[in-house]
């Protein structure tokens, strides 16, 4: 069963893991869905079911995702979950030394290209949203005059109001409540630049 929390990563065998395109999309996948098997992530991928169970093996050895219970009577599905709610990854456990610092470099650039295609692919589909999704959906930039210690504060209390919509939303979902119910993304970055 999936435990409580985010779950830090601050080895680099763990991070080159995670920071390969399939594994990316499969462990991403795996949040989304919470519990699927190999098969069901594979037609989501495009790919070959021994390629991603292969994939989701790498992500097991590395406590990423663990099995889970089996959903069907098919005893020879194995179906798999998150072993948490999602990982963090912070820069202070990778920039005292050159290898450690350039391997959490390569995957943060992995991450931040595939929402970046998440995003795109969103604004080709655009039309097929209707007016309210649209509506709802953020897209906006704030220019702040901040220290590293606001900055971090500001970053806690965004993480803590998307888990609590997060939560509020599962629970009604789990209630019953699935009309007009859809996966969201929400990206947010916040970094230091010089104009």
């Amino acid at each position: 069963m999936a435990t409580k929390g985010s779950r830090p990563i601050t080895d680099i065998g763990t991070l080159k893991a995670l920071a390969h395109p399939l594994r990316m999309q499969l462990y991403r996948g795996l949040c989304v869905a919470r519990t699927a098997t190999a098969s069901q992530l594979a037609e989501q991928v495009d790919e070959a079911v021994s390629l991603v169970s292969y994939h989701l093996r790498k992500l097991a050895e590395h406590g990423l995702i663990e099995e889970a219970e089996p959903q069907s009577g098919d005893g020879r599905e194995r179906w798999w979950q998150p072993s948490s709610e999602g990982v963090s990854i912070r820069d202070k456990d990778f920039r005292h030394a050159p290898e450690r610092a350039a391997a959490h470099l390569a995957a943060t650039r992995l991450f931040h290209e595939q929402r970046a295609d998440m995003y795109r692919r969103y604004l080709d589909e655009r039309p097929t949203w209707g007016p309210e999704w649209n509506a709802a959906a953020p897209d906006s930039e704030s220019l702040l005059r901040l220290t590293p210690a606001e900055l971090d504060a500001l970053r806690g209390e965004l993480e803590a109001l998307a888990r609590k919509y997060d939560e509020k939303g599962r629970a009604a979902e789990a209630a019953g409540d699935t009309e007009g119910r859809e996966n969201v993304a929400l990206h947010v970055y916040g970094f230091p630049f010089r104009a």
